[in-house]
């Protein structure tokens, strides 16, 4: 099976507005990579929010089916799971859970994925296995996810059952979650980043006009797909889009509760985010990456720490530096606007 000829898996974007998965084609490579070799640890992959990790772990869920692996997709989030198996009852426990409404669905999901692919091994003896779980660290709380790794690398390690192979995914928007598990040897940590610039625009071109220019939107959202739907849902009107950022993430509140002296370093940061990689500044860099506004120590462009492309080296108007990043120019402009009124 060629990379670049994968069925593509179908996506709603906006309500009435049905897409088809775009780009990423070093991503979809990476996926049947591990197909082949296994996934020596589980696989988490960080970068900022709604840049489209979602998309494409469904799509490597399509592409892992269609190489003969029994494939289980969860979201607790948003209580959603994809069941590629011929196992009727795994099917079963996944709808059963699905539609309950007593107790904490959310962790019941995340822990039931651990639970039936140890069934696929063990009592099904099924030999091809692949587990990707959605944000599955804010469905079960920071404090489990150094845990909940470890419960995912025992399956790799210590099967129930020898295995042909088994390919472990795990995504987070989370930064402080990636600090957490990468305090250990428990798995591969790799980066994520927003669309290239031909990707993002073949998603552009399937909205609806009348719309602004491309470049307009590149500038604004540097090609996070989350971005793109929020503005086409706001009508395109910017400042709506970052009044709700600021409500959603209490700036105002935040901004008020800093120093001056880091008030100071926020706005030399909004220019370039890099200016913040010193020691006297990492501590406003946390506070920066618990609210998913940046994303901090990227990784080497040439590394294989990344999934898919990586940023450029160095973008400014995008608000890229070599280390730390906002997560889309809309955030920045979020920040700079609290910054302001403040």
């Amino acid at each position: 099976m060629g990379f670049l000829s994968v069925n593509r898996v179908k996506l709603l974007f906006i309500p009435g507005l049905e897409v088809e998965f775009v780009n990423r084609d070093r991503g979809i490579k990476q996926i049947i990579e591990w197909s082949v070799k296994s996934t020596r640890f589980p696989i988490v992959v960080f970068g900022p929010e709604g840049c489209g990790k979602t998309a494409w772990l469904k799509q490597a869920a399509l592409v892992l089916r269609d190489l003969g692996f029994e494939t289980i997709y969860v979201d607790p989030l948003r209580r959603d799971y994809i069941s590629y198996t011929s196992v009727r009852d795994i099917v079963k426990k996944f709808a059963e859970t699905v539609i309950e409404t007593i107790g904490v669905v959310e962790f019941k999901l995340a822990t039931l994925a651990v639970d039936v692919i140890k069934e696929l091994i063990g009592k099904w003896k099924k030999k091809k296995i692949a587990i990707l779980i959605d944000d599955v660290f804010q469905a079960i709380g920071l404090d489990k996810a150094e845990i909940y790794v470890k419960s995912l690398l025992g399956l790799i390690e210590y099967p129930p059952e020898v295995y042909e192979n088994i390919v472990v995914i795990v995504t987070t928007s989370e930064g402080v979650s990636r600090w957490r598990i990468g305090r250990h040897r428990w798995a591969d940590v790799v980066a994520m980043w927003n669309m290239s610039k031909r990707g993002f625009k073949e998603l552009y071109e399937k909205t609806p006009k009348p719309k602004p220019e491309f470049e307009d939107v590149w500038r604004l959202t540097g090609g996070n797909p989350e971005a793109l739907k929020k503005l086409y849902q706001s009508s395109w009107c910017v400042n709506a889009v970052i009044e709700k950022l600021i409500n959603a993430k209490r700036l105002k509140h935040f901004v008020v509760a800093l120093t001056s002296s880091e008030r100071e370093w926020l706005f030399e940061a909004i220019n370039d985010p890099d200016t913040l990689f010193t020691r006297e500044r990492i501590q406003l860099v946390n506070k920066l990456v618990e609210l998913n506004l940046i994303v901090d120590t990227l990784p080497s462009r040439n590394s294989l720490s990344w999934l898919d492309e990586p940023p450029p080296e160095k973008d400014l108007e995008l608000g890229i530096g070599r280390n730390i990043a906002w997560q889309t120019p809309l955030h920045r402009e979020a920040i700079k606007k609290a910054l302001e009124e403040a």
